[in-house]
């Protein structure tokens, strides 16, 4: 089984970084039949701009532009998808945005065909979402924030893809053994990726 770990932060050195790296540990840890790939967005140059081309496309009248074929292929080779992100404002990145708004396009993740009717083509992937976030959780739990988060980003965008939510986790550094209790978390969160179901 294979495991594509996709990571937005510009510093190769951030916990955000280390928390991805921890989740390749725990993958490769869980058994030598299982591998991963690390996509670093910064690091790879991906253009998170939405282009003419991409509008095309979600209108069904284009097909996809190389670098969109490319990490859709990606996502295609792979069993799971696991996404390890700072919290920017309550939300993702705008570079991993705007690659979700790149690669997860219409005819590919889903269809939207002319009667309405919505096709969800990505069901057989599972999807673990890693957020690192700067304030404490009461903040998130005092102003929705976290449950807002699961809303625009479990439901919003991976369910209407028909894809599966395995796991979503905020890591704040109110918690107990920051940030060493962060990166066990990721190794355990990988270790657990491919495990059969109980």
């Amino acid at each position: 089984m294979h495991a594509l770990i996709v990571v937005s932060h510009p510093d190769k050195s951030s916990l955000t970084h280390a928390i991805a790296n921890h989740v390749a540990q725990g993958v490769t840890a869980s058994g030598s039949q299982h591998s991963f790939e690390i996509a670093d967005l910064t690091a790879e140059g991906f253009n998170p701009t939405f282009t003419q081309e991409d509008s095309a496309l979600l209108l069904s009248r284009g097909t996809p532009p190389a670098d969109v074929a490319a990490e859709q292929a990606r996502i295609d080779r792979a069993d799971a998808l696991v996404l390890v992100y700072p919290v920017y404002w309550w939300s993702f990145p705008g570079l991993l945005k705007g690659w979700i708004d790149r690669v997860f396009t219409n005819g590919w993740a889903y269809d939207d065909d002319m009667e309405g009717k919505l096709v969800k083509k990505l069901e057989r992937l599972n999807v673990h979402l890693i957020a690192n976030g700067g304030a404490d959780m009461r903040t998130y739990a005092r102003h929705g924030y976290f449950g807002a988060m699961k809303t625009q980003i479990d439901h919003g965008i991976f369910g209407y893809c028909g894809a599966r939510v395995a796991s979503s986790e905020l890591m704040v550094p109110s918690d107990a053994g920051f940030p060493t209790s962060h990166l066990d978390a990721a190794h355990a969160i990988g270790q657990r990726i491919f495990a059969a179901p109980r």
